[in-house]
């Protein structure tokens, strides 16, 4: 089994009961479940639960708990609305008998409309011409501690492209800016909740190290307590997840030990498919306690 398809069966919720899915874990270099699987699984249980001819045009979600990786989570979908062009869903990941996850989706029946798009997708070389993260991490291997360096340097089911890399182990102060190409490393079906759940799941691999650029630190370095509080999408046109998309983000400000950062997808064609907002923790590590 190839890495994408551990992804796609990662998605394939398990039905239990009515409006209620169970999902497995894929363990990266933590014990706590990424926030971007959740995000993933969540908008598949919600899709599952609604007409084909209605996709997610918004999320918006609350991580409460670290998920355990080595339990299932429980999925329950509530029905809050069935209209005539819109539906809206709440969905609730539980663990040990706790919420640990919850969000709002609405899904929209396609419909004609005005359209426009005020800004032009940022410059950034061809794919072709930018080294994959995970070669980037084989390059420099010796120095990654496990578990870490066999999470960086394994095949991974989304192929990341970072158009100006941070060394994350010697982060250097610089711009709140950052971005990446991303795709799949291979087909995907036709199913459009899957695109969007494939790019839910990239969506939160890299906004929060945004916040961190201007301060010289990165959340592999020890210096900074890290994880995601809230996270939001907007779907605003069809898009596939296994043909390049660019993902731009900037972190327009942080206080208080929390970090909000900001994305933008396009195509490869520049048109604007995806917007991303999340808030998360970036709090400094005392040198001492953690000695």
């Amino acid at each position: 089994m190839t890495a994408l398809d551990d992804l796609l069966d990662l998605l394939d919720l398990e039905p239990i009961e009515v409006r209620i899915f169970r999902g497995r874990n894929r363990p990266l270099a933590s014990p706590r479940v990424f926030g971007g699987q959740v995000l993933a699984q969540a908008l598949v249980a919600a899709g599952r639960t609604v007409d084909v001819d209605r996709l997610c045009h918004s999320l918006h979600a609350y991580f409460i708990l670290p998920g355990d990786v080595k339990a299932p989570i429980v999925y329950e979908v509530e029905s809050l609305r069935d209209g005539g062009s819109f539906t809206t869903r709440r969905v609730t990941a539980i663990q040990h008998g706790r919420p640990i996850f919850n969000a709002s989706l609405s899904f929209h029946r396609e419909e004609p409309g005005l359209d426009h798009q005020t800004e032009a997708a940022p410059e950034a070389p061809a794919p072709d011409a930018v080294t994959s993260e995970r070669d980037l991490a084989r390059a420099v291997a010796d120095r990654i501690p496990e578990p870490l360096r066999t999470v960086l340097t394994r095949e991974r089911p989304i192929d990341f492209r970072p158009i100006d890399p941070v060394d994350p182990f010697r982060p250097q102060p610089r711009d709140a800016r950052a971005a990446s190409w991303l795709r799949a490393t291979g087909p995907l079906p036709d199913d459009p909740l899957i695109h969007q759940a494939i790019l839910a799941y990239a969506s939160d691999w890299g906004i929060l190290s945004a916040t961190l650029l201007p301060h010289g630190r990165s959340v592999f370095d020890g210096t900074v307590q890290a994880a995601s509080l809230d996270h939001a999408i907007w779907f605003h046109r069809p898009f596939r997840a296994d043909e390049w998309l660019l993902y731009a983000m900037d972190a327009p400000t942080a206080a208080g030990a929390r970090g909000f950062g900001r994305g933008q997808v396009t195509d490869a064609e520049g048109v604007l498919v995806a917007s991303v907002a999340q808030e998360g923790l970036i709090r400094p590590v005392d040198p001492d306690r953690a000695r």
